[in-house]
């Protein structure tokens, strides 16, 4: 079953082709980094106009490079939430044209189950059910309960700021440009991280995160101190790495205890982050947990984890109505 994977719920405008929920035929991303990068950060409007823009080119090409026709594909799939609602509105838009026009089944998919997806794509071993998950990203950051596909149970969420939009937060407080996080995480490679003391926040047996204070914190220092240079810069950003870090780890773990399941799956835009998946990697190996991590390129978003998404709900029997919405706001677990 061939199903095409539409995604634009930020700044990429990607398209995608995958067979049986498992295997990527054909990818391609058209981003919008470039155009974003001279205003710090995603501008919504600009992205949706963006997306307008590159959508039927994407998926024309995608189509293109999987060598095969619209009358080749099983069903559509297309992100419709959560995300910018502009840039929503295009994704969902063009994929329920397709849909009717082609006269092929149309699947609304979570963004979030999306990222919990992309751990199926392209491998041999994958977790099995129920495992807990990490999904951590610019806009958010949850531990869950996957206990099936469509079946998630949240345990714990940030309560102000997601572990991402900390890091191009302090990444821009620093000069640093957009998008700011791969920028730390390469910096704090040559840091001492406990140069600098930040506060550790959300002590205790909670599941909840928060990464607020860590970054005024930051906001503190450079105000009393200046923006730091050289080997100061990278002591700061080992530092306050290390503090996001171990807040995520910290927590994670507790759940994993709890919960005693034997897979963890870690996904999102900062499960790129190197310092993250190595001490991910140390505690899950000295508890005898398998984890699961895509590629850098599953981990940040990508049409192939909506398609994967889409097929098992499909398979599911599911099947959106014909006026299919963009929801903005849309819950994991909803």
């Amino acid at each position: 079953m061939l199903v095409l994977g539409i995604e634009s719920s930020c700044d990429e405008t990607a398209a995608a082709i995958v067979e049986d929920g498992r295997r990527v035929v054909a990818e391609e991303v058209a981003s919008q980094i470039a155009i974003h990068a001279g205003f710090g950060g995603v501008v919504p409007e600009i992205a949706a106009r963006a997306h307008v823009v590159h959508v039927l080119p994407v998926i024309d090409a995608v189509l293109k490079r999987a060598a095969i026709g619209l009358s080749q594909v099983d069903a559509i799939a297309v992100t419709c939430g959560p995300g910018l609602i502009g840039a929503l509105l295009v994704g969902v838009q063009t994929a329920k044209a397709i849909a009717f026009g082609c006269g092929l089944p149309l699947i609304g998919v979570n963004h979030l189950e999306g990222h919990l997806c992309a751990v199926f794509l392209d491998v041999e071993k994958v977790p099995s059910f129920p495992h807990l998950a990490l999904l951590v990203s610019g806009g958010h950051s949850e531990i869950v309960v996957a206990h099936d596909f469509g079946k998630y149970e949240l345990l714990g969420a940030t309560r102000d700021d997601a572990a991402g939009e900390a890091f191009d937060k302090v990444g821009k407080l620093l000069g640093l440009g957009y998008p700011a996080g791969p920028l730390v995480d390469k910096l704090a490679r040559t840091g001492d991280r406990a140069a600098v003391k930040l506060p550790q926040a959300m002590r205790g047996r909670g599941l909840d995160f928060s990464f607020s204070g860590i970054k005024t914190a930051v906001a503190t220092h450079v105000q009393k101190h200046g923006v730091p240079t050289e080997q100061a810069l990278s002591d700061l950003c080992a530092s306050f790495q290390a503090q996001v870090v171990a807040q995520l780890v910290s927590k994670t773990m507790l759940a994993l205890d709890e919960k005693k399941f034997g897979g963890l799956v870690v996904s999102g835009g900062v499960a790129c982050n190197r310092g993250l998946r190595q001490a991910l990697q140390t505690e899950t190996e000295r508890r005898g947990v398998d984890l699961f991590i895509p590629s850098p390129e599953r981990c940040t978003d990508n049409a192939a984890m909506i398609a994967c998404a889409g097929y098992y709900r499909l398979r599911r029997g599911e099947r959106a109505p014909v006026d299919l919405k963009a929801a903005p706001g849309l819950s994991l677990t909803s």
